[in-house]
């Protein structure tokens, strides 16, 4: 059954330019491995989050598959680098797990 992952990052919206630019270095991560979760970038546009919102979200195959892309990114000393330079901007952060319904 197919899982969902999505991080929700509020920040600090006079400081869109550099949590993009960090962001953008997280997307280097994922290209340069190809094992590395490869997850979708959003930021609301009609939304009931506000617009200096970040999402980043990636579907796996099982929860399993989840739970070893979490730890991966957890291990990565250069992703805990940046997200401690980006985390700086952050009004709130949210983590949430989906289970995908194939009815």
């Amino acid at each position: 059954m197919p899982y969902i992952l999505r991080f929700t990052q509020q920040y600090q919206a006079a400081h869109q330019d550099e949590v993009l630019r960090l962001e953008a270095q997280f997307k280097d991560i994922e290209r340069r491995d190809p094992a590395f979760p490869q997850g979708r970038r959003y930021q609301p546009f009609a939304s009931s989050e506000p617009n200096h919102t970040l999402i980043w979200e990636c579907e796996f195959p099982s929860l399993r598959d989840l739970e070893a892309a979490l730890r991966k990114i957890e291990a990565d000393p250069t992703h805990t680098e940046l997200f401690a330079k980006q985390s700086t901007y952050f009004l709130g952060v949210r983590t949430e797990i989906f289970k995908v319904l194939e009815l």
